[in-house]
């Protein structure tokens, strides 16, 4: 009976990806008691975000792929509400506008188009018939730029680059020609100064400090420094668990969230981050393999979004927190502090598994 109902509970979880998310999870938790100052409470509450995040990530695992294909298109209609919502009447927090109150909670529209968005247009490529033409392309660019459109008013230039990318690859995986990516590429490299000046003030200052963090060392700079210090000094093997400098002396700034790689490099050091990319990278290739063995264009399509997706997440992150990309407030994935963006990431592990348990009972 006890085995019987074990079967049932975890049949539909795939129990690689399961063990390599619990082994990142775990490092998560570790680094975090030592980011936040030993604060256990911080670790309880990311507790119970995971605990949470995982319980979702089943639920979604046991619905088939066919009825997220079903649903598809209202949760990206109800998000585009969302967003509307968002910029009419949403709640202002430290200059920018990316919260709705609901009633019962604030919520973050930007935060479910990240599930939405793949969702829309791998559902929206699945319903071509025969290979997808160019006008196809055109209107599978208008429903991803909407909402990027949207959430970059905001502002929220790190999220509506994630969401750029994940339909990006949509695009990619369905197919759109190289000519059209080569000739993408060029228009926007020369469209290059407009955007400039459409960034905001704090955007474009974020680009001058990457190019020379020193320019405003007690400023704008002070991040990008204060974690390139601590991820040299980890050296090789770290300084070990709970001795990092930067973080423990209140050197490093956002150091539960978006700079965490930061304090997990200075107190694991090379080796450590070899383990993190490692448990990544094993992450990022079941991803793959899920996506190559998918029954059905809208599986193939969203398995290969989320997973490429999730690469771009954690190559953000530690791209900004190394000082090779602006800093755009990306979390690092399974790792950071924070309750939406662990649900975000797990529904998306969830709908993975989902695709790979459920491919037998597709018809191929």
């Amino acid at each position: 009976m006890i085995n019987r109902l074990l079967h049932h509970l975890i049949k539909h979880v795939d129990s690689f990806l399961m063990t390599c998310l619990l082994f990142t999870l775990l490092i998560g938790l570790f680094v975090l008691y030592s980011a936040s100052g030993q604060d256990i409470e911080r670790v309880y509450a990311q507790s119970i975000n995971i605990a949470v995040a995982l319980s979702c990530l089943w639920m979604v695992a046991n619905i088939t792929p066919y009825q997220l294909e079903r649903f598809a298109p209202y949760l990206y209609i109800l998000s585009i509400l969302l967003l509307i919502g968002v910029a009419l009447f949403g709640t202002i927090s430290h200059g920018a506008r990316r919260w709705l109150n609901i009633g019962i909670a604030q919520i973050q529209p930007s935060e479910i188009m990240r599930i939405a968005m793949p969702m829309m247009l791998a559902w929206y490529f699945s319903k071509c018939e025969g290979k997808p033409k160019v006008g196809h392309f055109a209107f599978g660019g208008l429903l991803l730029a909407i909402p990027v459109a949207l959430i970059m008013k905001q502002p929220d230039l790190g999220t509506a680059l994630l969401i750029m990318a994940s339909g990006f690859y949509i695009l990619f995986l369905a197919g759109l020609n190289w000519k059209f990516l080569l000739g993408g590429g060029t228009l926007l490299a020369a469209l290059t100064p407009v955007f400039w000046f459409m960034l905001h003030d704090y955007q474009r200052k974020r680009i001058e400090i990457l190019l020379d963090p020193t320019q405003d060392p007690l400023g704008a700079g002070y991040h990008t420094i204060q974690a390139i210090i601590a991820i040299g000094s980890g050296g090789a093997a770290g300084k070990g668990w709970l001795n990092g400098t930067q973080a423990q002396l209140d050197f490093l700034p956002e150091r539960t969230t978006d700079f965490i790689f930061a304090v997990f490099s200075e107190e694991f050091g090379f080796l450590g981050n070899l383990l993190l990319l490692t448990f990544f990278s094993l992450i990022i290739m079941r991803g793959l393999t899920i996506a190559s063995q998918a029954k059905g264009t809208f599986s193939r399509l969203l398995a290969g979004s989320i997973t490429l997706t999730f690469f771009t997440y954690a190559f953000v992150n530690m791209g900004m927190v190394s000082g090779i990309l602006p800093v755009v407030g990306v979390p690092l994935p399974l790792i950071s502090y924070g309750g939406t963006s662990m649900v975000t990431l797990c529904l998306s592990f969830g709908i993975l598994m989902s695709i790979q348990t459920h491919k037998k009972l597709v018809a191929t």
